[in-house]
């Protein structure tokens, strides 16, 4: 991986004035394996834990989860918050596994498209909830910094399963509540 990341620089080397040239290769490697693409190192289904759910227990939602991907694409990154919401069967999962399911995904090649249905499908397979849903919105930045350059245009996605799948009642009320806890109002 340091010998692709010289070449490239190397190819660059007309336009490239970095300073310790040398040992760019190997910071690029241990960023990338180390942080940028850690995801593929975890199983997002292995971080999460859950308990029994209590009686009389209504929807969850995790808000504002922050992440940031990498672009399949470009190589290049995009960011946002991601907000799930689940209806929970029997199982309910610790608050901070939610951000790790998310992150474990994130911290991989995406699409924004696959990094919402993999969340969905890994939180359906593992709790079993009546029904889960996650958007998230993000900024990209293969499109804020290169190609049209629309500064701050965002991408919204969607996927659900189970009940927020199959009505679209409950799925429009859920949306509701997400979209507008995620902005900031009371819904």
């Amino acid at each position: 991986m340091q010998d692709a990341v010289r070449s490239f620089l190397e190819a660059l080397d007309q336009r490239f004035d970095g300073d310790d040239q040398d040992r760019t290769p190997e910071r690029v490697v241990r960023a990338w394996s180390e942080d940028l693409v850690a995801g593929y190192a975890v199983d997002p289904a292995g971080e999460l834990t859950w308990s029994e759910t209590p009686d009389g227990c209504g929807p969850v939602l995790v808000r504002r989860i922050r992440f940031a991907s990498m672009c399949v694409h470009h190589l290049l990154p995009f960011f946002g918050y991601a907000n799930i919401a689940y209806l929970p069967g029997r199982r309910l999962a610790g608050l901070s596994k939610v951000g790790r399911v998310v992150d474990g995904y994130a911290r991989r090649l995406q699409t924004q498209e696959h990094l919402s249905a993999a969340i969905v499908s890994t939180l359906a397979r593992v709790l079993e909830p009546r029904g889960v849903i996650a958007l998230l919105d993000a900024e990209h930045t293969c499109m804020t910094l290169r190609g049209v350059r629309k500064d701050q245009s965002r991408m919204t996605t969607i996927a659900s399963a189970g009940l927020y799948e199959e009505d679209p009642a409950e799925r429009r009320e859920i949306v509701q509540l997400l979209h507008g806890m995620s902005s900031g109002t009371n819904g």
